[in-house]
């Protein structure tokens, strides 16, 4: 077959990570002293590279993380008592493969939703499904979903996320129907999948929180028991940020 339309039958199959090795290999003359299944295994390493990192980038576009966020760029150099090596131990994300809670607790601006993403980001990369979601929109999506007939479609959706990450967890008062829809979400996810969230109020805060005392009780004891803890302490970073521009200038 000739070069052109070999390239060309490539492109319609859109094999595009063999196509652009290719036209690599046919622009480097050291490749043509190699044998057929050394060339052909590079074709082949090339178009399995390019689908996972296509992959990724569906995952990452579906998780809509809050910000741009990687372990690699997590400050351990501030004193905020975060442990560098439960912080990576929690980056390989066995825990989400056992179904594994985690909790991310810590004043304002300490850098909870930060680690958040970091770690969601490093699941996608793992190759698990992820979806963030601040805990007061989710709270107006459920709402919204009971008045447009959403509302098992939006649950039976939030279920099928091998991670759910959940930010500005207890943020704000929940009336019955919000602490209800919370049990069944925590529910389907208890044993099948794993659960984030990160918070400002702290753990022993959340029973009362969250009000009534029964559904208190069902709700923690589905997030909590099976979860790892990060607990960050110390000044907010963007304060110490601010100060650090100011005194630089």
């Amino acid at each position: 077959m000739l070069a052109q339309p070999m390239l060309e039958k490539l492109g319609s199959l859109r094999l595009e990570g063999m196509l652009q090795a290719l036209k690599e290999q046919m622009g480097t003359p050291e490749c043509q002293g190699m044998s057929f299944e050394e060339r052909f295994g590079l074709l082949v390493d090339r178009e399995a590279t390019s689908r996972d990192d296509k992959r990724l980038v569906n995952r990452l576009r579906m998780a809509k993380l809050r910000l741009s966020a990687c372990v690699e760029d997590i400050d351990f150099t501030q004193p905020r008592g975060l442990d560098k090596g439960v912080v990576m131990s929690l980056a390989g994300c066995k825990w989400v493969g056992t179904h594994d809670n985690c909790l991310v607790v810590g004043p304002t601006g300490a850098g909870k939703s930060y680690l958040a993403c970091a770690l969601g980001h490093q699941a996608c990369r793992t190759g698990w499904r992820v979806l963030y979601l601040r805990f007061p929109r989710l709270l107006e999506e459920l709402a919204g979903s009971r008045v447009d007939g959403r509302y098992l479609r939006l649950l039976n959706h939030l279920a099928k996320y091998e991670l759910l990450i959940l930010d500005d967890w207890c943020a704000m008062p929940l009336v019955d129907e919000q602490r209800r829809a919370l049990f069944e979400i925590l529910e389907d996810r208890y044993d099948r999948s794993s659960t984030l969230v990160a918070s400002q109020v702290p753990v022993e805060k959340w029973h009362e929180a969250l009000g009534d005392p029964t559904l208190a009780d069902a709700i923690l004891d589905r997030l909590v028991h099976n979860a790892h803890k990060i607990i960050i302490k110390g000044e907010s970073m963007r304060k110490t940020r601010r100060g650090m521009k100011k005194f630089a200038a």
